[in-house]
């Protein structure tokens, strides 16, 4: 049977975690869409890894109540990869697909970076604002839909310089993707089997600067080319996700 499976952030839940309140569009959906009634079992994830089975209480217009009668496992395990993808800001609709499917895939994080070649500029901090709620809804149905409990973090855009240059943690590999001057996956020599926490970094459609490969040379990424075909960028984040899965995490 297919899991009913519902969204509440860790502060919808009691201290004691044995209750907890829908909100809002989970709450009128569970109620005018699926029409369920106090007493019907659902499943309730918490957006950081955790999944309960719950039974409804009461339903109002914009609220539910839920009972939670236990923790289960989530009904899709998480990659033992923990990666993050920083993508080069791209049109809305482009940026909105790798968003959906590299939550899909299973990455823990999102990062908008603002590029030289990029093919969207951030008129203001509300405009940056208004579409990180976007991605952050894009990425939470996208992990409902794919029985993710975890919700990868979008987090505020960010410059160039400012992600290539920030401290990384020590067992981090951080891989900038190009299509030129760089090695090929699987013959870079600083990637080996044991490696589980690594930042992928893809550029726009009008590819990086020389300014920019070397920058991060400096702050000590690796260069990486997929060779072959140009890929868009959206195709070329999505590709990325899928190889890295393939070889470090659990798509295999």
């Amino acid at each position: 049977m297919t899991r009913r499976r519902f969204y509440a952030p860790p502060e919808a839940f009691s201290p004691a975690l044995d209750s907890l309140t829908l909100q809002s569009d989970e709450a009128r959906h569970l109620r005018e869409v699926l029409r369920l009634r106090p007493g019907d079992r659902v499943h309730v994830f918490n957006g950081v890894g955790k999944e309960f089975d719950c039974s409804i209480e009461d339903t109002r217009k914009d609220t539910a109540r839920l009972k939670v009668l236990t923790e289960v496992t989530p009904a899709r395990p998480e990659s033992p990869l923990k990666m993050t993808l920083a993508l080069a800001l791209l049109k809305s609709e482009k940026f909105d697909l790798v968003v959906q499917k590299a939550t899909e895939l299973g990455v823990t994080g999102i990062v908008p970076v603002a590029t030289k070649l990029a093919d969207v500029r951030l008129r203001d901090d509300s405009d940056a604002n208004k579409r990180v709620t976007r991605w952050q809804r894009i990425a939470l149905e996208a992990s409902k839909q794919s029985g993710r409990a975890l919700v990868p973090e979008v987090v505020q855009p960010i410059s160039f310089a400012k992600l290539v240059q920030a401290a990384g943690v020590s067992e981090e590999q951080r891989l900038m993707f190009s299509e030129r001057e760089g090695h090929s996956l699987e013959m870079n020599d600083t990637l080996n089997g044991e490696q589980r926490q690594i930042t992928a970094l893809v550029g726009p459609e009008g590819g990086w600067s020389d300014e920019e490969i070397s920058m991060a040379r400096e702050s000590s990424w690796s260069v990486v080319t997929l060779g072959g075909r140009t890929l868009r960028a959206e195709t070329a984040a999505i590709t990325v996700v899928v190889l890295l899965q393939h070889l470090y995490g659990d798509l295999r």
